[in-house]
């Protein structure tokens, strides 16, 4: 997809590449997968904004800065010609697919992360892999055609709040692929890589009603805004197969090994949004500053963060766990990113068996009781 977390993360990292010299050649273009409001809206207006948007960060003092996005080139709509998607993961000059589908589109099974085949999307597209709808469908069509044209695969780079999401990502294309073709999977297993990637940037959502003053204070009319914290981290593993853009030079962390680095991230940041959340919703709260600013609820995920989290962790070399944790609390408090509740807790069933779970089966396991 090409919704605000990628405008607000991997687009503009990219975008920072495209201004050093030399790098003129990447680009993105985006794919929209879903047949809804939202995805048509892009269609139209991306195609009436030249592929163009406006990024506001705000920091934690209040400040602003704004910033008109040009890294996606083209943007295409599945739905309206499925084969023009395809063609365009085939082409030659497309070196990496990046997926940005939430934590719920890894279609696997609730309790067991197996890959679902009883997902009726995924039966209709094992039965007519020439019409995908799914990411995986789409995915395993355009390697089956660089298979037979003799091309370099592509690296497929998941950027969603998954732990290990490279490896996630490598089971449901490898499980999709060996339904169709076990030699297609095999050529898939001994040449696409998979890169485990950590994401991190709060970017909630902008209502209609939050389009507007975006506009006022930019000085630009924006279908389409994005805001954002001014906070941005992004670490991935350095396996690609047929090359990337040089992400190191704008504050990309190219790492043997991700997993420390996602730990952190979503034990302590995304289990932290979802132990505010809640109780934050109960208490008829909003968004995230009204709940980190209740005194109980502030409590509860210091608590939580201090006695549950920390002592279950180990920090990659050269970080501070107690830091990491100050620099969270400071980033909810932002007066200025409105995220609401519900976005949070939406999903739940997959974010809390990613963020939650894993802490108090270890706090569990050494006869402790979670806060």
């Amino acid at each position: 997809s090409v919704g605000n977390f990628h405008r607000s993360h991997q687009a503009w990292y990219l975008d920072q590449l495209l201004a050093h010299s030399g790098n003129a050649h990447w680009g993105i273009c985006g794919v929209g997968l879903l047949d809804d409001e939202n995805e048509r809206l892009k269609r139209d207006v991306f195609a009436q904004q030249d592929n163009l948007y406006t990024l506001t960060r705000y920091r934690t003092d209040g400040s602003e800065t704004h910033q008109i996005i040009g890294s996606i080139v083209q943007y295409l709509f599945a739905p309206d010609n499925p084969q023009a998607v395809i063609e365009k993961m085939a082409d030659p000059e497309t070196r990496i697919v990046s997926m940005t589908i939430t934590e719920g589109g890894y279609n696997q099974e609730p309790g067991t992360g197996k890959y679902n085949f009883e997902n009726p999307v995924t039966q209709a597209e094992l039965a007519d892999p020439t019409n995908p709808q799914s990411a995986f469908g789409f995915i395993v069509a355009a390697l089956s055609l660089r298979r037979a044209r003799g091309l370099t695969p592509f690296t497929v780079m998941s950027c969603d709040n998954l732990r290990q999401n490279g490896a996630i990502t490598h089971r449901a294309v490898a499980a999709h692929a060996q339904a169709l073709d076990p030699d297609l999977a095999q050529w898939i297993e001994t040449n696409v890589t998979f890169p485990n990637s950590m994401v991190d940037r709060i970017t909630p959502a902008v209502l209609k009603e939050d389009a507007l003053p975006i506009d006022e204070a930019s000085g630009i009319r924006d279908v389409l805004p994005v805001i954002s914290e001014d906070f941005a981290q992004w670490v991935l593993e350095d396996r690609f197969t047929n090359g990337r853009p040089y992400l190191e030079e704008v504050g990309v962390q190219l790492v043997d090994d991700v997993e420390p680095f996602e730990l952190v991230k979503v034990r302590m940041l995304n289990a932290a949004h979802s132990v505010l959340a809640y109780p934050g919703q109960l208490a008829g709260l909003n968004n995230v500053r009204e709940a980190i600013t209740h005194p109980l609820i502030r409590e509860l995920v210091d608590t939580f963060l201090k006695r549950d989290v920390t002592p279950t962790l180990t920090a990659p070399k050269g970080m501070d766990l107690d830091i990491y944790r100050s620099t969270v609390i400071k980033r909810f408090s932002n007066p200025h990113i409105i995220d609401r509740l519900p976005r949070i807790t939406g999903d739940g069933w997959s974010k809390l068996t990613t963020f939650l779970a894993p802490t108090f089966k270890t706090v569990a396991s050494e006869d402790g009781d979670p806060s």
